[in-house]
């Protein structure tokens, strides 16, 4: 049955208030029993907070988040260093999925690069079903964009086919597709969805004393932020 949770990199600024434990009671208080988990640090004292929200409140684990390799500064752990870890704190909260929520920034450069992400990421799939744990790919807008005439999401399917998805109807929406026929596109692949409004809002007062300022650059970057 499909479960509606939230996605914790929404609330990183409360969990670092509050922590992870009191952060998850609040949400099982206002009826969310699952959460994704990304841009939380994964400390030996954080998953074990969230360890006790499960034991104590019964908070789900939809899906864990790690990178390929994690650029520095990052919060998620990485494939490439810390794959034991990543297991273990996957079985720790009783998670089957992990996700990779964006491909490395070389990665971008060109088809070969893409390519070799995806076999870096095939493989890395193969060991994480051994150990009973899901690999997930989650799309932004740039996956719709094409290299050699491909859908670069198109590539990474079929260079990584032991890799499932996870897919954001927000970034399709900005990657100019259609939602819904890019989930019955990719139908069988997708365990994972991100829901998310994307509509044009209002442009900000931040906006017009750019402009008032004679910056026109501030002011083209607040045009470029209205989606919300």
């Amino acid at each position: 049955m499909p479960q509606i949770g939230v996605q914790m990199m929404m609330l990183k600024a409360k969990v670092e208030q509050s922590g992870p434990y009191e952060t998850l009671r609040r949400l099982s208080e206002m009826g969310f029993h699952s959460v994704e988990v990304s841009q939380i640090p994964m400390t030996e004292e954080n998953v074990a907070e969230m360890r006790r929200a499960r034991d104590e409140l019964g908070m789900g684990y939809a899906a864990l988040s790690a990178a390929l390799a994690a650029p520095e500064g990052s919060p998620n752990d990485s494939l490439t260093t810390d794959f034991e870890k990543i297991v273990h704190d996957a079985k720790t909260l009783e998670s089957d999925k992990l996700r990779i929520g964006m491909m490395p920034f070389p990665a971008m450069r060109s088809h070969q690069a893409l390519v070799e992400f995806c076999h870096e990421a095939n493989s890395c799939a193969r060991r994480l079903a051994q150990e009973g744990i899901g690999l997930y790919y989650h799309n932004h807008h740039l996956e719709f964009g094409r290299i050699g005439g491909e859908l670069m999401l198109d590539i990474i399917r079929a260079e990584a086919p032991e890799m499932r998805l996870e897919i954001d109807v927000h970034w399709v929406q900005r990657g100019g597709r259609d939602p819904v026929r890019t989930l019955q596109k990719y139908a069988g692949l997708v365990d994972l969805v991100h829901l998310k409004d994307y509509r044009i809002g209002q442009l900000g007062d931040a906006a017009f004393e750019a402009l008032g300022q004679g910056d026109f650059a501030g002011f083209m970057q607040e045009l470029s932020l209205i989606h919300i």
